[in-house]
């Protein structure tokens, strides 16, 4: 399929998401050819169908979207192949559990004012703050974050795809939103910020 059917900028556009792409697929996959292989039919698909982008959204928010079908479509593929360090994540207290609740569950500290959410979340910098925040999530954390956040996967498909005990799941996704709500505090939410 010629690509000459591309208008240069918007062949341009796509190749300048590659990056991001391929960092959001390797914090999913864990693995590199299959990052690649994901990205690289992203990239192929976009090309493939400018048409598709009707600019309703941001170019990277469309390809992301079509990576996330790629990332599922290869995670069933290669179920079998893929492996969680289990780690001693769930072998050790987390501490930020400690400080954010009281024995009877309520927060021991009521979380800081955070302004207009809608406001903040339509801003670029708000989007760059939590991709930061995310990717300093411990890997397996992180991954799990993804798959049910962002990629929409139900508790089930992820279970079943990664062997994972509903509980172990709830637990690790706990962990993973109280260390972005510590992230986003510090580095966005506490501190005095311009859109």
């Amino acid at each position: 399929m010629p690509m000459t059917q591309n208008p240069p900028d918007f062949t341009t556009q796509v190749a300048e998401c590659r990056a991001y792409l391929l960092r959001f697929a390797r914090l999913q996959l864990r693995n590199d050819a299959w990052a690649e292989d994901a990205v690289s039919e992203t990239v192929l698909a976009a090309l493939a169908r400018p048409q598709s982008f009707e600019g309703r959204s941001q170019m990277r928010t469309w390809l992301v979207g079509i990576l996330k079908h790629k990332i599922i479509d290869i995670l069933r593929q290669r179920q079998r192949e893929v492996t969680l360090d289990s780690g001693s994540d769930d072998d050790s207290t987390d501490p930020l559990e400690l400080m954010a609740f009281k024995a009877d569950g309520h927060h021991a500290q009521m979380p800081a004012d955070w302004g207009d959410p809608e406001q903040s979340l339509g801003s670029r910098q708000f989007m760059a703050v939590l991709n930061a925040c995310t990717e300093k999530l411990p890997p397996v954390q992180g991954r799990l974050f993804l798959m049910r956040e962002w990629l929409e996967l139900s508790s089930d498909e992820i279970c079943k795809e990664l062997g994972l005990t509903p509980t172990n799941l709830y637990v690790q996704l706990h962990r993973a939103r109280l260390r972005l709500r510590e992230c986003l505090e510090l580095n966005w939410f506490g501190r005095a910020h311009t859109t």
